[in-house]
């Protein structure tokens, strides 16, 4: 695995750079904590940002967005989607 896959590389306690000493260990990345803590902070940006737009019309004597309060749908009920349309 390389280090654009999920691990990263750690030098053995007390290693060097020399070429006779043991090779780099491969350690994975918590990536699924990464991932959600990602998640959330896009969520909170989306819901950020549509009051502000809101704020924004509001100011500028403009109708609030339609479609705009929308939320993206979970892995779980894109699931269920496709299973509903495959048959």
């Amino acid at each position: 695995p390389s280090p654009g896959l999920g691990f990263h590389s750690e030098r053995p306690a007390g290693g060097s750079a020399c070429a006779l000493e043991p090779a780099v260990l491969l350690t994975p990345v918590p990536l699924v904590s990464d991932q959600e803590h990602l998640d959330e902070e896009i969520n909170n940006l989306r819901k950020e940002l549509r009051v502000k737009v809101n704020r924004l019309f509001e100011a500028q004597g403009k109708a609030e967005l339609k479609g705009f309060n929308l939320n993206p749908m979970t892995a779980e009920e894109m699931k269920l989607i496709n299973r509903i349309l495959e048959g």
